[in-house]
């Protein structure tokens, strides 16, 4: 008799007993799903393999920074010299520099970078420079985007929050956010109405140029554009929260795609190489305002830890090879028009997205251009589609408004692979 026993179960268990919900991150429980998470032991290329020793077709790659594909052999050894160093100074390095250099070659908007541990960091950071340098208060984002949990952000954010069903976070004091502004993304007419009723007291703009956290949500050129136009007419800073489309999309982030010059940039996930590393930049008048040179504080003991940097800087190199980007989107389209048009065979409503290397499923006969859009896909029909797609091997971001993303090492093999369990699963979803 065959055994039902699982060692996710058997971890899952024990997590719970030390760990809110068995998890670090939200998202990583399956609340939205049901079921157990999967733990994972080990990683390599475009798989990953949990504690039963199960192999899935891996399509978050640790929510983005795994574009080269899970332990490449460049960036282990990079991080393995690195670490054989020393793990962390507290003092300057020559990888930090070489690291801002790089990032300011490749994103031009960037004369100048501050590197962080993590997104939530570089976007918190960039809001109180942008409040410190203008001298006002009120900020402008967008519903269904999230800018990681800093307090002022937490309203109506996208992500684990949205699968939840909670708007905002408890915790948060009503005066954190009183002046935080929420409008609807690609809505370019109820933009141009707040900055005709208070432009001149917002500090900043905050958006996803490319929105992850709601599922993949485009900007239209047009609402972007706009955004632009009015920030420099009203002395507002714009933020391009880039943590996710950041190198993901194209070699410089998404406002290379759109033709955008942001004011401030933060950047995350694939700049880390897969460890605690981020960023946030922009022009050199606005970035030393900070201290040491100015009066708007921010620091961090592990800011540009050195294995980080190493793991950060050669997958940098990695992506920079000819032909990278067109290669990955190729295979990011070839993945979606595959799922399509499995799903079309099937009689299922169902639309996907892509850009670069980044997607989204769509359980609607139509790709949503915001949060609105988003709520009224069929969520029962993905959490069956999720499961199902387990069981093949296939592991889907374990919510419906999360985006998916494609390594380098999805090669046309494991791509037919991915296709073909999706036909099979399609047709048992009636």
């Amino acid at each position: 008799m065959t055994s039902t026993h699982s060692n996710n179960d058997t971890l899952f268990t024990r997590a719970q007993l030390t760990t809110p919900g068995g998890v670090n991150s939200p998202v990583r429980a399956f609340r939205s799903v049901g079921g157990t998470p999967r733990f994972i032991t080990h990683a390599a290329g475009p798989y990953f393999w949990d504690a039963d020793d199960k192999r899935y077709i891996d399509y978050i790659g640790s929510w983005g920074p795994a574009i080269v594909g899970h332990a490449h052999p460049e960036v282990v050894k990079a991080v393995q010299d690195a670490a054989a160093r020393g793990l962390s100074f507290g003092a300057p390095t020559e990888g930090e520099i070489e690291m801002a250099e790089e990032i300011c070659r490749l994103v031009p908007s960037i004369e100048q970078v501050r590197l962080v541990s993590s997104g939530t960091e570089a976007t918190m950071s960039a809001l109180r420079l942008a409040r410190g340098a203008t001298g006002r208060d009120k900020i402008v984002k967008f519903e269904g985007c999230y800018h990681g949990h800093a307090d002022s952000l937490l309203v109506k954010a996208g992500s684990g929050l949205l699968t939840f069903g909670n708007p905002t976070s408890a915790g948060v004091p009503e005066d954190f956010v009183k002046h935080t502004m929420v409008l609807d993304y690609n809505n370019t007419a109820q933009l141009e109405q707040a900055f005709k009723d208070m432009g001149d007291q917002i500090a900043c703009v905050i958006v996803e140029p490319v929105a992850g956290n709601m599922n993949l949500v485009k900007s239209t050129p047009e609402f972007l554009h706009t955004m632009r136009r009015l920030c420099t007419q009203y002395g507002t800073i714009l933020i391009f929260d880039e943590v996710m489309s950041g190198f993901r999309v194209a070699l410089g982030g998404a406002q290379s795609v759109y033709g955008i010059t942001p004011d401030l940039t933060a950047l995350g996930k694939v700049i880390g190489g897969g460890l605690p590393l981020a960023a946030f930049g922009g022009r050199a008048e606005l970035m030393q305002k900070m201290a040491p040179l100015g009066a708007v504080y921010q620091a961090g003991t592990l800011s540009g830890n050195p294995v980080a940097v190493a793991a950060g800087m050669s997958t940098l190199k990695l992506i920079q090879a000819p032909g990278f980007y067109d290669a990955l989107a190729a295979q990011t389209r070839k993945l979606v028009n595959g799922l399509s048009a499995a799903a079309g065979e099937a009689g299922i409503p169902f639309c996907a997205d892509a850009i670069g290397g980044m997607f989204g499923l769509y359980f609607s006969p139509d790709i949503p251009t915001g949060y609105t859009q988003m709520m009224a896909c069929n969520r029962t029909r993905f959490n069956a589609f999720f499961h199902a797609m387990l069981e093949q091997g296939v592991y889907f971001a374990p919510a419906a408004f999360e985006a998916g993303f494609v390594s380098a090492q999805h090669d046309d093999t494991v791509i037919d692979a991915t296709i073909a369990a999706a036909r099979t699963v399609f047709a048992s979803l009636h």
